[in-house]
């Protein structure tokens, strides 16, 4: 994958509030940890993966999901 097609996705588990909204939308990219908390599962996703991973940080009701690229 190169640079010109991928995006960064980081997340902040503390700000998470556990809706799993991020993992229904786009669960190849995000998951829950033990806590119920947002978890990256992939920090770097390809063009086709992007809109996914914009769609969950849409729809987070915390604003903890951040994709740059």
């Amino acid at each position: 994958m190169s640079d010109n097609d991928a995006a960064a996705v980081t997340a902040d588990a503390d700000a998470c509030v556990g809706s799993g909204n991020c993992v229904i939308v786009a669960p190849a990219v995000f998951g829950l940890d033990d806590d119920g908390a947002v978890a990256v599962l992939r920090d770097r996703v390809s063009a086709a993966e992007r809109a996914a991973a914009v769609a969950a940080a849409a729809g987070c009701p915390a604003a903890a999901i951040i994709v740059e690229g």
